[in-house]
């Protein structure tokens, strides 16, 4: 009851064009900089009463019943008895190293060779167990175990990790793209490469009547469109 309240006050101020109140959005930690920071980082210039809270974490939760007014996934984790708004293109899910590394360790020649690298693994946080690498291989999908020395819970820390010359690592395209262009990282077995569909933000029919949140989905749209036009720079 307390939460209708404050949705119609919210509604009301909205009414008055001043959305506002706090906006509770749960986000997979690749999200973070992919699809929020620009966002929200516009919206503290254009809704200075709005307060974005972000919670972020691997695993899918239940929106409604934790509280929160929307989520941000990729397109296939989603319900389908959600409204889903896209936040980036599809990109890619690459696997790629440093110079340093593949000049002390070559590079894999072919799926079956990375299990003679170090490769970066993932551990999940909700479920305990190792993610496996989602790769193409002869026009097949493929998943594959691998084995190394690191394990990490995000991608920005796989990241650093390659940087540093540690081992291989698997993450989305635009997480590196600054990278790879300087040539801090190189990309590896590029015809292994999958595209993923993207990041959508996700929330319940009712909640789309919420300024605060009307106000997040026209800013991020705005801001998808400006990068689409501008080349190079990530989704």
């Amino acid at each position: 009851a307390l939460q209708d309240i404050g949705e119609r006050m919210d509604r009301i101020r909205g009414i008055k064009g001043r959305p506002s109140g706090l906006l509770r959005i749960n986000a997979s930690n690749i999200a973070i900089p992919l699809a929020v920071t620009p966002v929200v980082a516009a919206m503290a210039e254009r809704y200075p009463d709005v307060t974005v809270e972000v919670f972020a974490e691997q695993g899918l939760v239940d929106i409604v019943g934790e509280g929160f007014d929307a989520g941000i996934r990729l397109g296939e984790m989603i319900a389908q008895d959600m409204v889903t708004v896209r936040l980036t293109p599809p990109f890619k899910a690459v696997v790629v190293a440093s110079p340093a590394y593949i000049g002390k360790h070559g590079r894999p020649r072919d799926v079956a060779d990375l299990a003679n690298h170090n490769c970066i693994g993932y551990r999940l946080v909700r479920s305990g167990g190792l993610y496996r690498w989602d790769l193409n291989e002869d026009g097949k999908d493929v998943v594959v175990e691998t084995r190394g020395t690191a394990v990490v819970t995000d991608s920005l820390g796989a990241i650093d990790l390659a940087l540093a010359g540690v081992g291989l690592a698997y993450v989305f395209e635009p997480l590196v793209r600054a990278d790879l262009a300087a040539g801090r990282l190189v990309q590896v077995l590029p015809k292994t490469a999958i595209e993923e569909p993207g990041l959508f933000l996700y929330f319940p029919r009712r909640a789309s009547m919420a300024p605060k949140l009307r106000a997040f989905i026209d800013t991020a749209q705005e801001i998808g469109r400006a990068s689409m036009r501008t080349p190079g720079r990530a989704a």
